[in-house]
């Protein structure tokens, strides 16, 4: 018994003061996506400044393939020794663990540390459309069920995703068309194969813009900052409806608390940065930092939200 009790404690001991010391050598950031993607680019923007905070390099690696899960995966079994996090995006969290199997549990395989952006979707009516806000295009679909479609970067989008719980809210019928991608969706969209376009608000915002779209609503709980004048859905008439991606910061479970604690530190004091909000901003994402507590309650309350969708649009693998 006293020798178990030493052993531990000296495994403990050891714990401590490697945390002490971290970062002793340079820390991977796991990105789930190739290079130029939108996770991608939140990874790139926040390098500079935490690697600055922690005096050492952050490394950003790119380990892409299934929408994130390939690099959450890694992250789940790496040493709990704080160097392999990932930011990771909640198709990886949420959307992926509803629609197929994964190897991993979002709620038990991970340490969260913090959530770092939204990034809300827009819903644009094309110019052709005889909607100029939210409920034109509600009572337009409810006079016509059927008739008006909406295009998404692909099954299982955040977009889809999105048209599908605002149809849901509204108790409008209307036709969904996926893409593959949100370039070509757009494309067909700007011109005039499709009515509405259910996509992130930076692709959006140079079309509304230049007035080829017309943006009605963002489906988050606030508004756009690149966005200003258009309201919010919750704004327009249906206030339970809120809808984002979203971003954080994830380790393998068992992350030493004080590791946890610093890394929080870094990613609230890096968002807080003015070059960094300005950069952020300016592509559409929204700083929102939380701990580790509300990124854990964010998590559970968007599983709950999204697992029955998912399985009622018929989007689950037999995997």
């Amino acid at each position: 018994m006293i020798l178990r009790a030493i052993l531990a404690a000296a495994v403990v001991g050891g714990a401590a003061h490697g945390a002490d010391d971290y970062p002793a050598k340079p820390v991977r950031l796991l990105v789930g996506f190739p290079p130029g993607g939108a996770t991608d680019l939140i990874a790139r923007i926040l390098q500079p400044r935490l690697a600055q905070g922690f005096k050492r390099d952050i490394v950003v690696e790119n380990r892409p393939g299934a929408s994130g899960v390939l690099a959450a995966d890694l992250t789940a079994k790496a040493a709990p020794d704080g160097y392999t996090l990932n930011l990771v995006s909640h198709s990886a969290l949420v959307v992926s663990p509803a629609m197929t199997k994964v190897p991993y549990d979002p709620l038990q395989d991970f340490t969260l540390i913090a959530r770092v952006v939204e990034l809300p979707n827009v819903i644009l009516a094309g110019p052709s459309l005889p909607a100029h806000n939210l409920r034109e295009l509600v009572a337009l679909a409810k006079a016509k069920p059927g008739t008006i479609n909406y295009a998404s970067p692909g099954p299982g989008s955040a977009g889809h995703l999105t048209g599908e719980l605002f149809k849901r809210t509204t108790g409008i019928e209307w036709v969904h068309v996926p893409y593959k991608g949100g370039a070509p969706a757009m494309t067909d969209f700007l011109g005039g194969q499709i009515d509405v376009f259910v996509g992130v608000v930076s692709t959006a915002v140079p079309y509304v813009q230049q007035g080829r779209a017309r943006a009605l609503a963002v489906s988050g709980a606030r508004r756009a900052a690149p966005l200003p004048d258009v309201p919010t859905v919750a704004e327009s008439g249906w206030p339970e409806f809120e809808a984002s991606t979203w971003y954080a910061v994830v380790g393998p479970a068992r992350l030493p608390q004080p590791i946890v604690e610093r890394w929080h530190r870094e990613i609230v004091a890096t968002l807080a940065a003015t070059e960094i909000r300005q950069a952020l901003i300016e592509r559409g994402y929204e700083p929102a930092p939380s701990t580790p507590a509300a990124l854990m309650d964010l998590l559970r309350a968007e599983t709950a939200k999204w697992g029955p969708i998912v399985k009622a649009l018929g989007l689950q693998s037999s995997n």
